[in-house]
């Protein structure tokens, strides 16, 4: 069920109306109703998967508590490895094994030796990436003494289960969730409202901006050799946009259904394109893989490299990123993507500005020149960036690139046929959106408008959203990106 489809509105009302009408008084029902929701939930998409997913819940249950209860060091480190060869195993399996073969088969080939090793019909599970990440913290954190486990089944199995964020996350830590399931919860009209907005607001950048952009960037990549540059500037603007508002989109609908439900999960975006810097980008960008990636990865490997000086810490950036780019994908294109990401850090650290934040314009309408600067330069790295991301190969983003940087760049772009009218709402609604998150940019979403005192402009700016989407919106339920990693 997609979140924007007519199926999941009926499923999320009658669970609603359940879990607040019907189950309110009793704790242990409300969280047992989560996890037969979010069973359901799971089950639509491909029920073969989800004993996957059960097997994965019970085996980390177990592992939390035993290591938790050993005091031998080996046995527990004994009882991690397990942990993660189980999780890393089956996200290694089902999403990496064809890569490794296609990989292996061509570094032999570039030698003249041909070998028969042959690929699986592997189906990748939705969401796989973000519960086992999920999984492995929980006992990384048992581990090291940040958490205690908790000996609750169907607590923790709702915590890996948890609906709302189960297919493209946010990856929320077990401090974060469990510590909800476990005490009881009451209906917050004001959490309630603030969550229906975000949900709004993530609904509108899905299927206004992203599923419309997604109509035109699909023929500008597609057919990138019958466009002039200026159009190929034109898609990858867009494509970076639709990536942005279709993630970001999932997230805001994700944590506005949680509050509904009376959770407070992980803030993922923070409006990242006002950064001011790659390492700013990174921290509004994806924020719950990118500090999971800080604690678990680049902490850990700052630490073993910290007697090389800079040259560790640049480092463990880079082998950081091109894993935070093979997160996304089997794809060399994705590694490549990573790398990029990585490289732009180093002179931020060799100038020893790596850990240092601005707040953007406090207190002031307009950013400076400066900042206004910063943060075009930084989109422009990003966006450039993004033709690896969405080409099928390392071949054709580099013919991209070199379709893109020609004189071409200089002259009126071509709008596939057919999209010149809503290219030109797009422009509109993109330019909204930027300005709204802008003027919000010290709240948590773009339509967090609890300051606005007089309901009569609530209402205009709610009736201009509404008609918006009725009238602009996406006529069918389109996946999200972010399903496929």
């Amino acid at each position: 069920m997609l979140f924007n489809s007519l199926e999941f509105a009926i499923f999320f009302v009658t669970f609603f109306f359940l879990y607040w009408f019907v189950f309110h008084r009793h704790l242990k029902i409300q969280n047992l109703l989560i996890l037969i929701g979010s069973c359901a939930f799971y089950a639509w998409w491909d029920w073969r998967f989800l004993s996957l997913l059960a097997g994965s819940s019970m085996v980390n249950y177990f592992l939390g508590i035993y290591i938790d209860k050993s005091e031998n060091e080996k046995r527990r480190r004994f009882l991690i490895f397990l942990g993660l060869l189980q999780g890393l195993g089956g996200l290694l399996f089902f999403k990496y094994f064809n890569f490794f073969i296609h990989s292996l088969v061509d570094a032999f080939s570039v030698v003249n030796v041909n070998v028969n090793f042959h690929t699986l019909n592997l189906i990748l599970p939705l969401g796989i990436s973000f519960y086992t990440f999920r999984a492995i913290s929980y006992l990384l954190d048992i581990e090291s003494g940040k958490i205690k486990p908790t000996t609750d089944l169907v607590v923790f199995s709702t915590y890996m289960f948890f609906f709302p964020s189960l297919l493209s996350g946010p990856i929320d830590r077990a401090k974060t969730l469990i510590p909800q399931l476990e005490k009881i919860r009451v209906f917050d009209y004001n959490q309630a409202a603030d969550g229906s907005r975000q949900i709004f607001w993530g609904l509108f950048k899905k299927v206004v901006i992203a599923d419309n952009c997604a109509a035109i960037t699909s023929q500008l990549f597609d057919n990138y050799q019958d466009f002039p540059a200026s159009s190929l500037l034109v898609g990858i603007f867009l494509y970076t946009i639709q990536v942005y508002t279709d993630f970001s989109g999932y997230s805001d609908m994700s944590i506005g259904f949680s509050r509904l439900i009376g959770f407070n999960i992980t803030i993922n975006f923070n409006f990242p394109f006002f950064s001011q810097n790659i390492a700013e980008f990174w921290r509004r960008w994806h924020i719950s893989l990118t500090t999971w990636m800080t604690d678990y990865v680049f902490t850990p490997l700052s630490i073993t490299f910290r007697d090389m000086g800079k040259s560790g810490l640049i480092l463990a950036i880079l082998i950081n990123f091109i894993l935070v780019g093979l997160w996304h994908g089997a794809n060399w294109t994705f590694i490549v993507f990573g790398l990029l990401q990585g490289c732009c850090f180093i002179p931020l650290i060799v100038r020893g500005k790596l850990k240092r934040k601005k707040n953007i314009s406090k207190d002031r309408l307009l950013p400076t020149l400066r900042e206004s600067a910063n943060m075009l330069g930084t989109f422009t790295f990003v966006m450039l960036t993004m033709i690896v991301f969405r080409s099928a190969t390392i071949g054709q983003a580099l013919q991209y690139y070199r379709s893109f940087f020609s004189v071409s760049l200089f002259s009126k772009p071509v709008i596939p046929i057919g999209q010149s009218k809503m290219f030109l709402s797009l422009i509109m609604f993109i330019s909204a959106m930027l300005v709204i998150e802008w003027l919000q940019r010290g709240k948590e979403h773009g339509l967090q408008i609890d300051h606005i005192e007089h309901p009569v402009l609530k209402l205009i700016l709610y009736y201009t959203l509404i008609f918006i989407v009725i009238l602009f919106g996406a006529t069918t339920a389109n996946q999200f990106i972010y399903f496929k990693f």
